[in-house]
């Protein structure tokens, strides 16, 4: 596995909180873009992290970073630990039993009136537009005992679909929240081991759930691993599809991949669902010594076709570009799209560059970042009232090597290749993080 400087560059640790006002922008803030750009991610309290790989670099303590924009000013920069049990630990013992113990660094997410800074398999962490920690959620109660990172909303409905994998049984549980936090389903998935999963996908009328070929060997951490993932030879790839109300779980063998991220899915018609993600040919595998692993290949635009009567699943390559940590108009999760973007990954140790894809037309556009700089996942944001899924905005966050700083990149959604429509100038990094989510000033 290739080896990441962590300690330095785009992913290297802050070690403060700062409040930052009036930022300076080159260009023009629409008017109409209101609202804080949240960023999550692993930022060790002690500063520093303890190795340099991906798996050292996933559970670190985490840090949220919101950029507010209002009246086409950058009016304010803030940036907060997670208020943790982790995190009293180091700053408050005393008061450590009274916070949660959760590690929330990867997605934030804006569900029924309630803020979530959410982590990989623990409980949510009720946050406020401001990063001040709320505490355990209000409004979310079926939650409280973990749930993925990755859960999907269906703006048509309000519906919020999630699941909880676990290390131990019952290994798997998928749940619907409704429009106002209330749970209205969940259910116990059999699994005959545990898996790891990251994502899902959902269309209209069901969710997708990923069994794929990595996944837990606990033998690994009497060996010093930190994290027991790695991929399985003898594990069948497989999508499993059940009805979003709940019902029959049906799973679909697939060609042994690990998918990080989901791009879309929908219901092509009432027998045919279509799934678009990001697809690894191999992921985690251990070299033959156990101690090490080889270098991860890079992850793809695939498209799986699930025919619901056949029982047949068709995989194709989309494209063989390089990419990760993709997103759409989130109006259009689980319904029919044509536009995604996704960081470009020209390397296993960097993301530089953004891609813009129309899967109708079959056109990309690329947005460019120079050598050395590095960006973040790519946050679409749409035009108030905007009928057009591409008429809105792309928000980015971009590390400038040679100055030590992040800058907020704003781009035309619908031209991401012209240039920046304004650029907002930090005085210091956004580390290198995970997810983000834009905040509506009324949030």
């Amino acid at each position: 596995m290739a080896t990441i400087d962590l300690n330095s560059g785009a992913a290297a640790a802050v070690l403060d909180e700062v409040d930052l006002v009036d930022l300076p922008v080159i260009g023009a803030i629409p008017e109409d873009l209101n609202g804080v750009l949240v960023r999550n991610g692993p930022n060790p309290l002690g500063g520093r992290f303890k190795g340099n790989d991906v798996l050292d670099w996933w559970p670190e303590d985490a840090m949220l970073h919101g950029i507010s924009l209002h009246g086409g000013r950058a009016t304010s920069y803030r940036n907060r630990w997670a208020r943790t049990k982790r995190w009293a630990d180091v700053y408050s013992p005393d008061a450590s039993l009274a916070l949660l113990d959760t590690n929330p660094n990867v997605n934030v997410l804006y569900h029924a009136g309630e803020i979530l800074a959410l982590s990989e398999g623990g409980a949510p962490l009720a946050i406020t537009a401001k990063l001040e920690t709320l505490g355990a959620s209000r409004r979310h109660l079926g939650m409280t005992n973990g749930m993925t990172a990755h859960p999907k909303v269906d703006a048509q409905t309000g519906e919020l679909m999630t699941f909880r994998a676990d290390w131990k049984k019952p290994f798997l549980r998928y749940g619907v929240t409704d429009a106002e936090g209330t749970s209205s389903v969940d259910v116990d998935i059999e699994m005959s081991s545990p898996s790891m999963m990251h994502d899902m996908a959902i269309t209209a009328t069901h969710s997708i759930l990923l069994d794929l070929s990595v996944g837990y060997d606990f033998s690994m951490l009497s060996r010093g691993h930190r994290m027991p993932l790695r991929w399985r030879d003898d594990h069948r790839a497989r999508l499993g599809i059940i009805p979003r109300h709940g019902g029959e779980m049906r799973w679909f063998e697939i060609a042994p991949c690990f998918i990080q991220h989901v791009v879309n899915a929908y219901d092509a018609d009432e027998s045919t669902v279509v799934l678009d993600a990001v697809r690894y040919p191999q992921y985690f595998r251990l070299a033959d010594n156990g101690l090490t692993f080889e270098e991860n290949p890079l992850g793809v635009l695939w498209r799986y076709v699930i025919d619901l009567d056949r029982g047949t699943v068709t995989e194709r390559q989309i494209d063989d570009v390089c990419i990760e940590l993709p997103r759409i108009n989130e109006g259009r999760t689980g319904h029919p799209y044509r536009f995604l973007y996704a960081a470009e990954q020209p390397t296993n140790t960097e993301f530089r560059g953004v891609v813009r894809y129309d899967l109708e037309s079959g056109s990309m556009q690329r947005y460019r970042v120079p050598e050395g700089d590095q960006n973040s996942e790519p946050v679409f944001v749409a035009r108030p009232n905007a009928s057009d899924e591409d008429d809105g905005w792309l928000l980015v966050c971009v590390y400038r090597r040679a100055t030590d700083t992040s800058d907020l990149v704003i781009l035309d959604g619908r031209n991401i290749d012209s240039d920046p429509i304004a650029t907002v100038r930090l005085p210091r990094r956004i580390p290198a993080g995970f997810h983000g989510v834009w905040l509506p000033k009324d949030c």
